[in-house]
């Protein structure tokens, strides 16, 4: 049996159990009475969907036809699907993930920040897509400044174009900024309908002449690993530094800096 066979398969599967697992109430319809069968039918997932009986049952045959992303988005609602499974629904349909909707804050889990503080001596900070810094242990505050601002100021890419410390720390200021703006250029991109981000953008504009026409070159830089170095008591240290997933859903991710 072949990938697309075996994924056809899956796909069938699981839209059967996800419609079996529904009564008509959970998507307010009227019971009308004993079903032979449980869980919605065929024909209420179609309608609720907004597509054909003869399509709908063709998707779920396994047979090969597209659906548009809009359908699925349409289909995971109707069947109730969470996150996890609204992403396993696209896998399957489209071998790939779906695009998220960009969320900007969130609160930390505990869990999280109890990694975050054992990973002194190493500096450690969490961020969202906005890159404010949510939650930061001591090594990072030392090597960054965090605690210099209130949580409502403390932005990474804002302190990076605003804070002179910063500015004389970071060894070739000009290159690292251009590297940071490109990778910030990324997440910005999972969240251009966020209130909060467009106005980081637009202030830093008015008081960033650098960030205002760095803003226009449009660069994307994948990587968010690598080496940085930086002025340490007269001397310069090299740091190198990666950033980790540690909650998809809520985009935020873990940034550790070692010393080399």
């Amino acid at each position: 049996m072949g990938k697309l066979e075996r994924t056809r398969k899956e796909l069938a599967t699981f839209l059967r159990t996800r419609r079996e697992r529904l009564s008509p109430a959970d998507v307010g319809l009227p019971s009308g009475g004993r079903r032979r069968t449980p869980g919605l039918r065929r024909e209420e997932v179609a309608a609720l969907s907004g597509v054909g009986l003869t399509w709908y049952m063709w998707l779920e045959q396994g047979r090969n036809i597209n659906a548009s992303s809009a359908f699925l988005d349409n289909l995971a609602q109707t069947l109730k699907l969470d996150a996890a499974e609204r992403r396993h629904l696209f896998l399957l349909a489209h071998d790939r993930l779906p695009a998220e909707p960009g969320k900007t804050f969130c609160q930390v889990p505990p869990l999280v920040l109890r990694i975050m503080k054992d990973l002194s001596p190493h500096a450690a900070y969490i961020l969202n897509l906005r890159w404010d810094i949510l939650a930061f242990n001591e090594p990072a505050n030392q090597l960054f400044g965090f605690g210099r601002y209130t949580n409502e100021e403390r932005n990474l890419l804002w302190i990076l174009f605003t804070d002179a410390a910063l500015r004389e720390r970071l060894v070739d200021w000009e290159d690292q900024a251009l590297q940071m703006l490109s990778s910030f250029r990324r997440d910005y991109a999972h969240a251009t309908q966020e209130a909060d981000i467009q106005a980081l953008v637009t202030n830093l504009k008015k008081v960033s002449p650098e960030f205002k026409q760095w803003w226009q070159r449009h660069d994307v830089d994948a990587p968010c690993q690598g080496t940085r170095q930086m002025h340490i008591n007269g001397q310069v240290a090299t740091f190198e530094h990666t950033s980790m997933t540690v909650d998809a859903d809520r985009h935020l991710r873990l940034v550790v800096y070692a010393q080399k």
